[in-house]
């Protein structure tokens, strides 16, 4: 095991021979960051609640079952009308327990991770997509990065050639306007698709995977050419000028016309750090985008998983910029959240593939700061 896997199994170990809000108030101390004012008894009880609600709901198999399906405008168009194994919301739901510094077959929730590891990797086709009842490259995407971040947590042979698998489809399937679509080898790209790809790819990377520079590169350049600078008329980045009328947005697709949202200028932002760019005018102007738009896109949306969706980039958007934007978005998104668990610990996603969906992403978001996934430190 290569000294990056053995610090990152260090800090996962060290998660479990020490109480959770013990372990966490020291790393904040020493890390001289503000979190330990952001992480107080209330978050805690909820993570627990929803961690144990998602342990509660997985099948012994090792899956979430969720509708599977595809957004469609403002709604989700399902493939079936009954829950299946979802590879996705499987994968969301075993980081959340990673984010927590939980292990495979270590602690509480060590079989949970074990059982849904084996899943994920039963998934795996022969052409290296993650796959299965129809996924799409966001699941896919999904399971890559679980993979990734588990991947110098555990000695297993087949965890790293199923990952390196995966992320060469992915690679190989970046299309000529340098994204992704829902399918593999389309010609089409869209924020939402590619911003999962190279979050996937950068926490390959991150633990030793071959991702060629190129790649990584032209998503770049990609995600510049779909920004929005409407309070700039003379702007060109890259050969490309953007007009529109929400100035700091990024669009869905690089066309003209295409909707420009919270969550897709989010994803946008999330993109370009996870490429390395983390100082441009265009990362400054979308912080403000969001800045002014993040009260109304949280009370439009509850319950949809937009909100989910918009927020699980917008969290790591705002962790990474760092204060003075992290702290006051924090406050405000872990109030929403708190206010919209359920009793029974989990959260609602009445639009989309579920509850066990709502409560992994919210689960993720709230331990953001605890910083035991390196794919979501700053």
């Amino acid at each position: 095991m290569n000294p990056l896997h053995l610090c990152r199994l260090g800090l996962c170990l060290a998660a479990l021979t020490v109480g959770a809000g013990a372990s966490l108030r020291a790393q904040d101390v020493r890390r001289g960051t503000s979190n330990a004012d952001l992480i107080d008894a209330p978050l805690r009880e909820a993570v627990a609640r929803g961690l144990d609600w998602l342990q509660a709901h997985q099948h012994e198999d090792g899956y979430w079952s969720e509708l599977v399906g595809y957004k469609l405008n403002t709604g989700y168009e399902t493939l079936d009308d009954r829950p299946q194994p979802h590879v996705g919301v499987t994968a969301l739901a075993l980081m959340s327990f990673l984010a927590g510094g939980h292990l495979p077959d270590r602690g509480k929730y060590g079989t949970v991770l074990q059982r849904g590891l084996d899943f994920v990797l039963r998934c795996s086709q022969d052409d290296g997509q993650i796959t299965a009842h129809g996924t799409r490259m966001y699941s896919h995407a999904f399971a890559t990065l679980f993979l990734a971040e588990i991947y110098g947590m555990v000695d297993r042979p087949d965890v790293k050639q199923v990952l390196q698998r995966s992320v060469d489809l992915i690679v190989d399937s970046q299309n000529a306007e340098g994204g992704w679509r829902y399918r593999p080898f389309a010609r089409e790209s869209d924020m939402s698709i590619t911003v999962c790809q190279v979050l996937a790819l950068r926490s390959a990377r991150n633990v030793g995977i071959h991702v060629p520079v190129s790649t990584i590169r032209n998503a770049q350049d990609y995600v510049y050419r779909s920004a929005v600078r409407s309070n700039d008329r003379s702007f060109a980045f890259r050969g490309h000028a953007g007009f529109g009328d929400d100035g700091g947005s990024f669009r869905y697709q690089n066309r003209e016309n295409t909707r420009a949202t919270f969550p897709l200028t989010a994803a946008g932002v999330t993109t370009l750090y996870a490429a390395g760019e983390y100082d441009n005018p265009v990362i400054r102007d979308a912080l403000d985008y969001m800045d002014r738009r993040v009260a109304s896109f949280s009370s439009d949306w509850q319950g949809h998983y937009f909100f989910y969706y918009g927020h699980y980039y917008a969290v790591q958007a705002y962790y990474i910029t760092g204060d003075p934007k992290w702290t006051k978005y924090f406050r405000l998104i872990k109030s929403i959240l708190l206010q919209q668990q359920r009793r029974d610990g989990s959260w609602p996603c009445r639009v989309g593939p579920g509850d066990a969906f709502g409560t992994a992403v919210a689960t993720l978001i709230l331990q953001i700061p605890l910083q035991y996934l390196p794919i979501f430190q700053r």
